[in-house]
């Protein structure tokens, strides 16, 4: 049985999951509407992402005795001033999400539900790579300047990829 503070972290957890997924749609669709083919494509691999995240929530929490309501979620912007403040904005977001998470374990542990504790480390190690991957492209963007994105644009899927198999290996 899910104790009632801990499936209130978790539906809170749903509705932070929801609207990074629109977050990073919104800013796929704006990098499409910029011709950065590249840079979509992996904010849109990203939102795919974050809907996982929010549906492994709601399974968890229905399948513990919890009720995981689903909530409007609030609309994200949809215009950006440009690549690097956009990615600016990923980053503080992910360390949102890894606040967030982190108060979900505490509540687990003020709660002692030491089951949903231990599920709930499997985000706490996704934030860590989430923070470390957006960490990664703000620093090519320095390196670069917003004024040379074309390669970037065509690389930076295989930021994503190099990620992968790095997480593999580990």
């Amino acid at each position: 049985m899910l104790p009632k503070k801990v499936e209130e972290a978790l539906v809170s957890q749903i509705v932070k999951e929801g609207y990074s997924s629109n977050l990073y749609l919104a800013m796929a669709s704006w990098a499409e509407g910029q011709g950065l083919e590249g840079i979509s494509t992996w904010l849109y691999v990203q939102s795919e992402e974050e809907r996982t995240h929010m549906l492994k929530l709601i399974h968890y929490t229905n399948e513990r005795g919890g009720t995981a309501s689903i909530p409007a979620f609030e609309k994200p912007p949809v215009e950006y001033a440009g690549v690097k403040p956009m990615f600016e904005q990923v980053l503080k977001h992910e360390e949102f999400i890894s606040a967030s998470i982190n108060e979900i374990v505490a509540v687990c542990i003020a709660e002692k539900d030491f089951t949903t504790q231990n599920w709930v480390q499997w985000f706490v190690n996704e934030q860590i790579q989430e923070e470390k991957s957006a960490r990664a492209i703000l620093d090519k963007l320095k390196i670069l300047g917003e004024n040379n994105l074309y390669l970037f644009d065509r690389d930076i899927m295989s930021l994503r990829a190099a990620e992968a198999a790095n997480e593999a290996g580990a």
